[in-house]
């Protein structure tokens, strides 16, 4: 019997396989989606997002589904040696410019369970669990998997979502690069009782304490979590314990004020693949790459790798573009994790001085910088922008950054950008700005003049203001593919756009 042909195959059904095979299954292609696990993760491992996945989660469906296990993110403030604040981060203040909180902690067990209902009632996605992937092939048309129990399946692009031991990677043969941080921390997730929750901080924290730098982070409802650096000579075993964790939080917390959910010893990691495509196989999310967990952008970067991959395979499959324009994933998203990787192993860096006198300065440094006074800055402000790839030859500031979503009026209604336009390649100008004509060559362009989308806290406007633009063409996955100044350059953007998808 010959093997079943899929469009897309994806090996993980973690938050980044099954967002992957949501968006490609909403676009109406073929998939098909395994994982050697049968069941959602029941404990909790990413704890932090933001609203750029927000706004995904939006495009899915399933933003009311998992409103519940969602809580605005609290400050994180930065101790120095003598308990001194030496930095605060926060989220960006309204009006929120993509019409979702900026920063948010959840749960992630009923989050993932959402997330795979609704990969599960597409019914163009074919879903096998408790099956483990043996084999890879390739040729010019297709690739091919093999599985433990002998059954073939083909599929003509296949993207390994599935995990840092990813046996799609290994079987590709694409190899890790290490960026240079390997420390080991315990991470401790606990279900607080009213006694603890009375004693302990009301706002998330990093201790920059040269004795035991450690982070604590405000889950939603009563969940708490500690990632506590440990000491060289430290056994990661049993710090791990029972007995070695309450140890390791009675600074905080005792037994009889908190349940152990969770605690587990890691390494944390800087690491990212060489290459994130071998012919029609690709990697993504922890697979492709793996970054220390200070700034909660773990989750956040794979759904980030899939959502830039999945618009891509879609243009190919439906021949919009050629196969070489799935190039510009790598090309964009590699730059963008090392970039963040880097200033992740910053804040890393910071947090986790132990020397005193070293950290003394800093504390000095930091605040002294600050004028005296510490501000708050925001948690976006230190996400890089995508450098190259599928964008404009002209570079300007907005270039490569996400596209904000406003709230607009629709029928005495206030809905979401998003839930107006749609999702694809979308040019909206200024008043001034005359639209050029529906002959483009980009699939599905919607034209949108911004006095006639009639947005409510005027978001956008202030936004083409920010950067003296009448136009901005923005692609499927909200990021600027470029901006123009005039009628004539709104035009030149859409050719070259087209140009670049060939």
């Amino acid at each position: 019997m010959s093997a079943p042909i899929f469009d897309v195959a994806i090996v993980g059904f973690g938050p980044s396989g099954a967002v992957a095979a949501a968006l490609l299954g909403q676009s109406g292609h073929k998939v098909f989606l395994c994982d050697q696990e049968t069941k959602v993760y029941s404990r909790p491992r990413a704890v932090a997002l933001d609203h750029e996945i927000l706004r995904v989660f939006q495009q899915l469906g399933i933003a009311e589904a998992i409103a519940p296990f969602l809580e605005p993110f609290t400050d994180s403030c930065f101790y120095g040696v003598d308990g001194r604040l030496i930095r605060r981060m926060t989220m960006l203040p309204p009006p929120y410019p993509q019409a979702w909180t900026p920063s948010v902690v959840f749960s992630q067990p009923p989050l993932e369970r959402a997330l795979r209902s609704a990969v599960q009632a597409l019914p163009n996605v074919t879903t096998r669990l408790g099956i483990a992937v043996t084999g890879l092939s390739q040729d010019a048309q297709t690739a091919m998997l093999r599985f433990a129990d002998g059954q073939l399946i083909k599929a003509r692009y296949v993207i390994g979502c599935d995990g840092a031991s990813s046996t799609v990677r290994a079987l590709a043969g694409l190899t890790l690069e290490d960026l240079g941080f390997d420390e080991p921390w315990l991470v401790v997730d606990v279900l607080a009782n009213e006694l603890g929750l009375a004693k302990l901080p009301k706002q998330s924290a990093q201790y920059c304490e040269p004795d035991r730098p450690c982070s604590y982070i405000i889950g939603p409802k009563n969940h708490r979590r500690w990632e506590i650096s440990l000491k060289p000579g430290e056994d990661p075993l049993q710090a791990a314990t029972t007995e070695g964790t309450w140890k390791l939080i009675k600074r905080w917390l005792g037994p009889g004020e908190a349940d152990l959910w969770r605690q587990a010893s890691y390494r944390f990691h800087a690491l990212v693949a060489d290459r994130w495509r071998c012919g029609r196989v690709f990697i993504a999310g922890d697979a492709a790459h793996q970054q220390p967990p200070f700034l909660g952008q773990g989750m956040c970067q794979g759904i980030r790798d899939v959502t830039n991959l999945a618009w891509k395979l879609d243009a190919v499959l439906k021949n919009n573009a050629g196969v070489g324009f799935l190039d510009s994933y790598a090309n964009e998203r590699k730059p963008h994790v090392r970039e963040l990787t880097a200033r992740l192993k910053d804040i890393g860096t910071l947090i986790g001085e132990r020397d005193v006198a070293k950290a003394r300065a800093r504390d000095e440094r930091l605040i002294a910088e600050a004028g005296g006074t510490v501000a708050a800055v925001p948690r976006q402000d230190l996400l890089p922008r995508l450098e190259e790839g599928a964008l404009s030859r002209i570079d300007t500031a907005a270039r490569g950054t996400l596209f904000p979503q406003p709230w607009v009026r629709r029928n005495g209604r206030s809905l979401r950008m998003d839930d107006v336009l749609g999702t694809g390649w979308r040019l909206l100008t200024a008043s001034t700005a005359e639209p050029p004509g529906q002959n483009n060559g980009l699939p599905g362009l919607r034209l949108q003049n911004l006095e006639a989308l009639d947005e409510t806290d005027g978001v956008l406007a202030a936004w083409f203001d920010k950067h003296c633009c009448e136009a901005a063409l923005v692609r499927p996955d909200h990021y600027v593919f470029g901006t123009a100044a005039d009628a004539a350059g709104a035009t030149a953007l859409l050719a070259e756009a087209a140009s670049a998808m060939r």
